[in-house]
């Protein structure tokens, strides 16, 4: 019996489908959670009434700002140790070699720590401030830290689940990058900056 050509890029391809499909509906299901969680983020801030005197570990406006400002710039501190030792990781940091398997688990304690260090920021800012879009400045701030939720969510989903694209996971964890530093340009650097952004 003869096979043609076609027949075995036929039975090659065929076996692949389920799996990419089954893929496909995964990253499809984390993506519409993750988009309800920035919906929900962003109604919520937008229908509760605002407290502007509400304290961040006992202080109100200007100091709760200032004490903002420092825990942001320690969340892009965090987040930027999370992208070095992602990069570890992946190989992609060089010099450093294969990464030895404490470096994995430093990943997932220093992700835990960002998290949990950018949660009485944005617990403040939406209590405090809600999500507002009375200027470019804030809407993008707003929008962003709902993103941000919204995202690490995905990023834990994507963790727990396997058999998807190797590019998905780098992809996820840099769009959480990217979103902490937008989070911090235009609030701790905004504040730095004498309430102004910087233009470079």
């Amino acid at each position: 019996m003869k096979w043609s050509q076609r027949d075995c890029r036929r039975d090659m391809v065929a076996p692949e489908t389920p799996s990419r499909r089954a893929a496909a509906l995964r990253l499809t299901g984390i993506g519409i959670l993750a988009a309800a969680v920035v919906a929900a983020l962003i109604v919520i801030g937008r229908v509760h009434t605002v407290n502007p005197a509400f304290s961040l570990f006992g202080r109100q406006y200007v100091a709760a700002l200032t004490l903002k400002a420092l825990l942001a710039t320690m969340v892009l501190g965090v987040a930027a140790l999370q992208v070095l030792l992602a990069l570890w990781i992946y190989r992609k940091l060089p010099l450093a070699g294969s990464a030895p398997r404490p470096v994995r688990l430093a990943h997932r304690v220093v992700g835990f720590a960002l998290f949990a260090l950018s949660v009485p920021i944005a617990l403040h800012c939406l209590i405090a401030y809600g999500v507002q879009f009375t200027s470019v400045r804030v809407a993008v701030h707003s929008l962003a830290g709902c993103f941000f939720y919204g995202a690490f969510v995905a990023k834990v989903l994507l963790v727990q689940t396997r058999r998807l694209p190797g590019w998905v996971l780098p992809v996820a964890g840099g769009t959480l990058a990217v979103v902490v530093v937008v989070l911090w340009y235009t609030s701790a650097l905004w504040y730095y900056n004498g309430y102004q952004l910087p233009h470079f």
